[in-house]
């Protein structure tokens, strides 16, 4: 392994998995709120997760994102299998988090819309 290929496929990783540490923490304050409340619905939870995405950005995190499937897309190599499976994997998360964004911004339209 050459050591762009190892720098690309270690930042790609980190860009990937570090944007779940607010999610994770915006989930469970919306859990944890929608318990002490009794409230439910995308309402709840869009409260939790906003709170994580005003903290980190909105803007930050879809950077993040793309620029993490693109240099774990750059990192790939027939040899190294374990480290393709982990590209892929947080290929996945990165794509899950864009949706858990377009989500989030369609809530935040709705909800000022209507």
């Amino acid at each position: 392994m050459t050591d762009l290929v190892r720098i690309r496929f270690l930042i790609g990783v980190l860009l990937s998995w570090i944007a779940w540490i607010p999610i994770a923490i915006g989930l469970r304050e919306a859990f944890h709120g929608m318990s002490n409340t009794k409230a439910i619905g995308l309402g709840a939870v869009a409260g939790g997760l906003g709170g994580a995405f005003a903290r980190w950005g909105v803007a930050a995190m879809v950077v993040a994102q793309v620029a993490a499937i693109v240099w774990l897309g750059k990192s790939f190599a027939p040899q190294h299998w374990l480290r393709n499976l982990v590209s892929v994997v947080s290929i996945v998360l990165s794509g899950l988090t864009l949706v858990l964004v377009c989500l989030f911004l369609a809530a935040v339209w709705f909800s000022a819309h209507h």
